[in-house]
């Protein structure tokens, strides 16, 4: 997917958790197809996975994660969260961290996929809720922070060269009505940062667990409405909003996050990640259709 993308197989990750974790060297080992675009994940038995960068450029998220989910842990957040259990450590032929975590149960939210979309818009709402509502203190900056107005030359010309100039010109009266929008007041919450069905499980026919903490930080809450432009539609999107009450400017802002998450994906991984490019596209396409 990525120029300079790391050589990860089995027999790579079996080598590395032979030699650094002997005691699980008995247990079974397979990948986990995944439309994920920033990790390899390998299932290690039943209890564990293993996680491991594509990119050295991706070993900060992955670091991140480490430092900053076993405090989440003690937050009560009302949904599982991935909870690490070793750090991997560089070595010659995988010169980069890498970690096993315990394995969470389920799969992955897909719009109209086995969950009840009006109870995981409020599940999801509500764990957002409980996530902004945890202490920042010393937390790294979040998604948000940056100013829309930064993306303004790049969102005029994905614009330009990927839509028709009917959904063109949509695409740019959204886009403007988000640089019109009140800007973020600076107010820093805990940010999720990558609310995408890839990383939402369900279990049982529920919402049960928020998986990829490398994006997350203080920043503009309202980064995390993004599932409305993603994973919900209908009566879903409308009780994901209400659960949240953003203010015209912040849902605004969220949308137009939401265009340029699309945007900048679509092209990039449509070759390599079709299944992420569909993501990517669906994001575009709920943006202009929706307010």
């Amino acid at each position: 997917m990525h120029a300079g993308q790391v050589a990860i197989d089995v027999a790579l990750v079996r080598r590395l958790v032979d030699a650094q974790f002997p005691r699980w060297a008995g247990l079974p080992l397979f990948p986990v197809r995944s439309a994920g675009t920033v990790n390899a994940i390998y299932r290690l038995g039943d209890e564990h996975a293993v996680r491991l960068p594509l990119l050295p450029s991706s070993t900060a998220d992955l670091e991140a994660e480490l430092e900053w989910l076993p405090r989440l842990a003690t937050a009560g957040l009302p949904l599982a969260i991935p909870e690490p259990v070793v750090t991997g450590a560089p070595v010659e032929e995988f010169p980069l961290v890498w970690a096993v975590y315990r394995w969470i149960d389920g799969v992955p939210v897909a719009p109209g996929g086995p969950v009840d979309d009006v109870g995981a818009a409020a599940r999801l709402a509500g764990f957002v809720r409980a996530l902004r509502s945890v202490p920042v203190n010393g937390v790294p900056d979040g998604r948000g922070v940056r100013p829309l107005a930064d993306d303004d030359d790049a969102v005029r010309s994905a614009v330009a060269t990927l839509l028709d100039p009917g959904r063109a010109a949509a695409a740019i009266a959204v886009w403007e009505a988000a640089l019109a929008a009140e800007t973020w007041d600076g107010e820093r919450v805990w940010v999720h940062g990558d609310l995408l069905p890839v990383n939402l499980l369900a279990s049982g026919g529920a919402l049960s667990a928020v998986l990829d903490f490398g994006a997350a930080g203080a920043g503009d809450g309202a980064y995390d409405l993004l599932p409305a432009w993603c994973v919900f539609s209908g009566a879903a999107r409308d009780a994901f909003r209400a659960e949240l009450g953003p203010d015209d400017d912040a849902w605004a802002r969220a949308r137009g996050y939401a265009l340029v998450k699309g945007l900048m994906a679509a092209p990039y991984y449509r070759e390599t990640n079709p299944a992420f490019a569909a993501l990517a596209q669906r994001l575009i396409d709920a943006s202009l259709a929706w307010v």
